[in-house]
């Protein structure tokens, strides 16, 4: 019997991973405001009378919007595991598959921990200690906000230097993915400044976007050879 050659598996659709995550991402931003009538997650940076009425009067948005937010981190999680595997089958040898990998996780990892917290951040027990209500916002802030932007711009940045320098991503669209790199990058900031908070949500919609875009256009086979 013939041996058949081994053909690389190209893993699950990454423009509809993207899509997914983001997805969820956007709802539970939605689906908890409109629960909310009208009312945002609450800054850190703001009020606490504010903040502690804000979980008080809106218990069912801020289940909602950690379980959502939860729920995003999963496919997120397998796009950069995809994506990573599908860079070393296309030939590419450079570290960006391996920080794509390293960051997609951390990314992934960060969300979903930001989405636990603000589950907890619902419960009535949690509510009668104000202290606490602090200190799980400022969790929930620091690894949904700062944690989840700066390593989701890894992802980017491993997909988009290869994307490149090997042609498997149109260059207008990579030297994109770099500039959005550098922008989530930047946003660390958000923690010595809080006026540099508005980086977050510069850096982090954008990359949602460019990681779909990348993800329908990043080939599954290699046409040449690659050098990356």
């Amino acid at each position: 019997m013939a041996h058949q050659p081994h053909r690389a598996q190209g893993g699950p659709p990454l423009g509809v991973l993207g899509v997914v995550t983001t997805m969820l991402f956007l709802m539970g931003i939605v689906v908890s405001t409109v629960l909310a009538d009208g009312s945002t997650f609450p800054s850190p940076f703001g009020a606490e009378a504010e903040i502690l009425r804000h979980f008080t009067e809106n218990r069912d948005a801020v289940k909602v919007n950690g379980f959502l937010h939860f729920a995003s981190a999963v496919p997120l999680a397998i796009y950069a595991a995809t994506a990573s595997a599908r860079l070393h089958n296309l030939g590419v040898r450079a570290p960006g598959a391996t920080i794509a990998l390293a960051g997609g996780l951390l990314g992934a990892g960060m969300l979903a921990l930001s989405g636990l917290f603000s589950w907890v951040l619902s419960r009535p027990e949690v509510l009668a200690e104000p202290a606490l209500v602090r200190a799980l916002q400022d969790l929930a802030f620091a690894t949904g906000g700062v944690g989840n932007v700066v390593f989701v711009g890894l992802l980017v940045a491993g997909i988009a230097v290869p994307g490149w320098l090997a042609g498997l991503l149109p260059r207008a669209l990579a030297f994109t993915g770099l500039a959005i790199a550098l922008l989530a990058e930047l946003s660390t900031l958000a923690l010595l400044v809080s006026d540099a908070a508005f980086l977050l949500p510069l850096a982090r919609f954008p990359a949602l976007l460019w990681l779909i875009a990348s993800g329908f256009l990043l080939p599954r086979t290699c046409q040449k050879k690659v050098t990356a």
